[in-house]
């Protein structure tokens, strides 16, 4: 084995990979823009802020806004953390191999598992979303039959995509991106500019929410305002092994991600509340939907349709984000061994170097969920419940695994690094998630234990049919895929960049 120090202060995308124990198999043809592209439409803040916006006034108030800024800087810490990590470990699969190795194979078994079905049931609840969208478009009654046929034509078009390969995964995605900064920040300054009215001081009047009580515990209630929007950035990471110097582009690609999405949220938001004609009724609650009056009162009925346009591409978009995601990391879960068929799951199409049979899966469940959803309406609510706190579970697991590694003497060796601030930033990220974690968690008030309680038990259900799974089948047994080695394996990189001198003899490789 060649032992000399490469010239540059990054390994080679092959070579990198293969200290990491693994071959250099797919098609590495996204770019920095491509990949920031793909995370960007993941997070989309035209999805997030058109189904929060009527929930967040209704319960902060105008002020609710502000959770743009506190949760964006929250998730900005997590990204930088997840920079250092993927940096070093340019992996396929994102959460669950950042998991196993910071910390082991049970450990990040119940992080993917976990992240796994949040993923799944997120793909199944924009497609709902976004089938309503089409509905419109086309001028169809959103009837319960119409919305199936909708939603599982938007989940097939994503998997033709898909199908089709990276190539074209950019590309759309990149289309995606720009419907996205159009729908959200051009339409956001155009309200902002031509159609203010109302004044700015309104996102200090609470407008009377919080009614005989404290307004703090109304602005806490309204945390999902941002709580909702921001992740997504993490996807850059899932296809790390189909990126082009992923050790120093996906970090970039993450942060980005991160500070575009939170400008684009901001312009939106405060341009829908600016321009709402009767922002009154709609914090009273007694406009459930709003945000097509005010399109339509500003634009016209022309215009409204163009941004109708824009959505559902910007939908479709992020659908075909998530199937690629979820799928990448059902095949990373699969190649370690470690989950039921993982030779079927693992497999790549020699043609257009997609893991296809996972992409099957990351398609199939969400559609059947769809069907779930038809049968029983209200099963929907029950089953995206607990999604986005999966996802902040799933992503703390890595940030306690990263700062554990880092008490333990681990000094990240990717190109990205926050040097002496790495630990600070890491702690402050763990914090502001146990944070977020609580908040999600809160139970509700309305008096119906099952409603109030939903999301923890939503969460519950996955976590202990996870546990049940890893104690019955033993999956973690099963597998070989190197673990916990982030020490090592930074050590080694540095002796292979010429950080560390090398001996003359060969060195092992770290498994």
């Amino acid at each position: 084995m060649n032992t000399r120090p490469t010239t540059s202060s990054a390994l080679a995308d092959g070579e990198h990979l293969k200290v990491l124990g693994y071959d250099d198999t797919f098609d590495r043809s996204m770019s920095l823009w491509a990949n920031f592209a793909l995370g960007f439409t993941y997070l989309s803040p035209l999805v997030g802020v058109y189904s929060l916006f009527a929930l967040a006034l209704s319960v902060g108030g105008p002020p609710s806004v502000w959770w743009i800024f506190i949760v964006g800087a929250g998730q900005l810490l997590v990204s930088l953390v997840f920079g250092e990590v993927v940096s070093q470990y340019p992996i396929h699969g994102g959460i669950y191999p950042w998991a196993r190795r910071l910390w082991g194979r049970r450990y990040a078994w119940m992080a993917a598992w976990v992240y796994i079905w949040a993923m799944i049931v997120t793909v199944t609840a924009v497609a709902e979303f976004g089938s309503g969208f089409t509905a419109s478009l086309f001028g169809l009654e959103p009837t319960p039959t119409t919305t199936l046929l909708l939603t599982l034509a938007l989940l097939l078009l994503a998997l033709l995509i898909n199908f089709s390969g990276t190539k074209w995964l950019g590309r759309v995605a990149r289309i995606g991106l720009a419907a996205e900064l159009a729908g959200v920040i051009g339409v956001g300054l155009y309200l902002l500019l031509f159609q203010r009215k109302q004044e700015f001081s309104v996102f200090f009047d609470t407008m009377g929410v919080e009614g005989d009580g404290s307004y703090a515990t109304a602005f806490f209630g309204a945390a999902l305002a941002g709580l909702f929007l921001f992740y997504g950035f993490e996807a850059c990471g899932d296809v790390a092994e189909e990126v082009s110097q992923p050790a120093r582009r996906i970090p970039r690609a993450m942060v980005l991600t991160i500070l575009v999405g939170g400008v684009s949220a901001l312009f939106s938001f405060v341009g829908y509340v600016l321009a709402a004609p009767d922002l009154q009724a709609i914090v009273a609650g007694e406009n459930a939907d709003p945000i097509p009056g005010i399109l339509e009162s500003a634009l016209g009925t022309v215009g409204a349709k163009i941004f109708l346009v824009i959505a559902v591409t910007a939908f479709i978009s992020c659908v075909l984000s998530l199937q690629a995601a979820a799928s990448r990391l059902l095949f990373s879960f699969a190649r370690d061994g470690m989950l039921p068929g993982h030779r079927w799951l693992s497999k790549i199409s020699p043609r257009n170097k997609v893991p296809t049979n996972a992409l099957i899966v990351a398609c199939t469940i969400p559609a059947i969920i769809a069907v779930l959803v038809w049968i029983n309406p209200d099963l929907l609510v029950a089953v995206t419940a607990f999604a986005v706190l999966g996802i902040y579970v799933a992503f703390q697991m890595v940030v306690l695994g990263a700062l554990r590694q880092r008490l333990r003497g681990w000094r990240p060796a990717g190109p990205f690094s926050l040097g002496a601030w790495g630990i600070v930033v890491n702690a402050l990220a763990l914090a502001y998630g146990v944070f977020a974690m609580v908040l999600l968690a809160l139970p509700g008030s309305s008096g119906d234990v099952i409603t109030d309680w939903i999301v923890l038990i939503g969460l519950g259900v996955v976590v202990v049919t996870g546990i049940a799974y890893l104690l019955i089948a033993r999956p973690d047994g099963k597998s070989n895929a190197p673990e916990g080695d982030a020490i090592t394996v930074a050590e080694e990189i540095r002796r292979r960049t010429g950080a560390i001198p090398l001996p003359q003899t060969s060195q092992r490789r770290p498994r």
